[in-house]
């Protein structure tokens, strides 16, 4: 069954290539068939390994399959081969199961766009791309996933392109993540350059035995390596392109939001967790980027109106959480909210999607409204994302890894009481702007009809999100609640347990009860405001100062403004300075210089004989008297 790991990566590639070459010329029925079947494959696949996988684990708990030899320069020899553990495997299953019920949901959403084929086409290239950035057993392999998931997002986020703020926030973010990959490919340079290999398992032995703690190769290259997870995942201070993402159709924002490209900085740092656990100051950087990107970006979502971009800013925050939960050491802890995360984050953008499809393309959720009851599958499958993103104790996966990574926070060895504190502060807005989202969308006075119900494709990919966004949760279970550790355990056999300081089982409960009691509260703050008295919202903004304040977060806490003024427009201005580039006038001599010449020789070109013979004649006479006097 391992054989088989080829085709997972290779059938959203072979997908593409059918529909670049074919796509415009089929039926929509097909070309959506073609694209959701992929991947769809991929997904059985990856499950018939993973139930191999768990049930006659391979010798060390990983499966290394070469494919062909790539690159051979000195001793850099990165070949074409996958690495499969239980990490990548989490990943894989995330990717393509995920994945898979998106591009269903496209089917029926995507069917009215003109560039519907192109549209699978990118997404599938998406998919394979991310999927050889899990899979890949060197850093070079990886590099080339990571790369094709940042164009892909570009030609995803810019899909409608005929708008040019569509053209802009595309440029933007492909320009943002580019930031972070350049430092990212100089730590993979310095890594090759100190262990003599790209070999990621090999780095991993080699990084403990050559390097000690603190010291200054470890600090650097994880660094360069936080770079570039920073920048895929939308953390501070490269935070600025996710919320204008949102440009892209709704099943891309769904894609690149929950299982696929802000995770992959996730990934990358549980991947090489010896190279950050040699720099303890640099575990403490992520784990304080985490925190307060998480509670920058829950301010901001406090104040947004657009659904997408409240659930955009959600995704930078949630990221943030799993930031915190690397920063601490609980490694296993991001990776299971990253895939508590994937389920309820998908099941929340693709019921926006149709929620906006069915009001007549209305993103405002002011302008929404009073629609439960005429939308009531929409509104149960929405509700439950939305509880499991609140982290609702108990009954939704969502508190169970949330749950995790603050009782880590607190009680690694690495954690302290201000991230649990942080962290909880975090969960409380969290439950806020995820109610006021529920209850201004579906609760309250209707403000716009609603024009159709979706049909099948788009409610049985919820449906089965739902299903998970419930469920997922109960393989880890705190040691307050039964102490199951399934997940955790498995995940031990490729990444090291945290290490957690000795506390009674009376503390974890009492901080459960501190954490589930912020999110009550945050819910009803958010009833109060929205369902019970919502003048009081105005009124709480009415005085100059608190707008001042409200503007500010929604405008992103005034990065974009920032980086206009000390980056973009300092380069402008530049450029149309230089915009007769005096390193383009040395060529351009050169190149006038050639055509002078050029013309000057065409001149002995007339094709008269005579000329000829007379050139002769004058070049043997001057031969000759070089000859007698030299």
């Amino acid at each position: 069954m391992y054989d088989l790991l080829w085709l997972i990566p290779f059938l959203p590639f072979l997908v593409a290539v059918i529909l670049i070459a074919f796509g415009s010329r089929m039926p929509k029925t097909a070309s959506g068939g073609i694209g959701a079947g992929g991947t769809g494959i991929s997904a059985i696949i990856t499950i018939l390994i993973g139930i191999n996988f768990l049930s006659s684990p391979p010798e060390g708990y990983s499966f290394t399959q070469a494919l062909w030899s790539w690159i051979e320069v000195a001793n850099l020899t990165p070949a074409i081969t996958l690495h499969l553990d239980a990490l990548s495997l989490v990943m894989m299953f995330v990717i393509t199961f995920v994945g898979f019920f998106i591009l269903l949901y496209s089917t029926e959403y995507m069917i009215r766009d003109e560039s519907y084929a192109r549209f699978f086409t990118y997404m599938n290239l998406f998919i394979g791309s991310m999927l050889i950035l899990v899979l890949g057993d060197n850093l070079v392999l990886l590099l080339l996933g990571w790369e094709g998931v940042g164009l892909c997002s570009y030609l995803l986020i810019g899909f409608w392109y005929k708008k040019p703020e569509n053209g802009y926030a595309a440029r933007k973010a492909f320009v943002v993540t580019r930031v972070g990959d350049v430092a990212m490919l100089i730590g993979i340079f310095m890594l090759f350059m100190h262990t003599g290999t790209i070999q990621i398992q090999a780095i991993l032995d080699i990084a403990p035995r050559i390097w000690m703690p603190d010291s200054t190769i470890p600090i650097t290259a994880s660094l360069l390596l936080l770079g570039g997870a920073v920048g895929k995942s939308a953390q501070l201070p490269l935070q600025v392109w996710l919320p204008d993402a949102m440009a892209g159709p709704t099943p891309t924002s769904a894609l690149i939001h929950a299982a696929t490209m802000v995770t992959a900085g996730v990934y990358l740092i549980a991947r090489m967790y010896a190279v950050f656990e040699l720099a303890p100051a640099v575990m403490t950087i992520v784990a304080i980027i985490g925190v307060v990107t998480a509670l920058i970006a829950g301010f901001s979502a406090l104040t947004q109106t657009d659904f997408k971009r409240v659930l955009a800013y959600s995704t930078i925050s949630q990221i943030g959480y799993m930031f915190l939960a690397l920063g601490v050491g609980a490694f296993a802890g991001a990776m299971f909210h990253f895939m508590t995360h994937a389920f309820f984050k998908a099941l929340l953008f693709l019921g926006a999607g149709a929620i906006i499809h069915a009001l007549h393309d209305e993103q405002n959720i002011f302008r929404m409204g009073g629609i439960r009851k005429d939308m009531p599958l929409i509104f149960w499958t929405f509700l439950i994302g939305s509880a499991s993103l609140a982290a609702i104790p108990l009954v939704t996966s969502g508190f169970y890894s949330k749950e995790l990574i603050l009782w880590k926070s607190f009680s690694s060895g690495l954690g302290s009481t201000w991230f649990y504190i942080l962290g909880v502060l975090g969960a409380f807005i969290t439950a806020i702007y995820t109610f006021r989202m529920v209850f201004l969308v579906f609760y309250g006075e209707k403000k716009t009809d609603v024009s159709h119900l979706p049909g099948m494709r788009i409610t049985v990919p919820l449906i089965v999100l739902a299903f998970f966004s419930t469920v997922a949760g109960f393989i880890e279970l705190p040691h307050t609640i039964g102490d199951f550790t399934l997940f955790s355990n498995f995940m031990a056999s490729v990444l090291p347990a945290v290490t957690v300081l000795d506390y009674s089982l009376g503390t974890e409960f009492l901080l459960q009860v501190i954490a589930t009691l912020s999110v009550a509260l945050g819910v009803y703050i958010a009833y109060s405001l929205y369902i019970k008295k919502p003048s009081t919202v105005d009124t709480l903004i009415a005085s100059p100062p608190r707008k001042a304040v409200y503007t500010f977060w929604s405008s992103g806490w005034g990065f974009d403004w920032l980086y206009d003024r000390v980056f973009v427009q300092p380069i402008i201005f530049v450029s149309r300075i230089n915009k007769s580039d005096f390193i383009d006038s040395f060529y351009n001599a050169i190149a006038f210089g050639t055509e002078v010449l050029h013309r000057i020789f065409t001149k002995t070109q007339t094709g008269k004989v005579r000329w000829y013979a007379m050139a002769i004649v004058f070049g043997a006479i001057l031969v000759i008297t070089l000859a007698v006097f030299l």
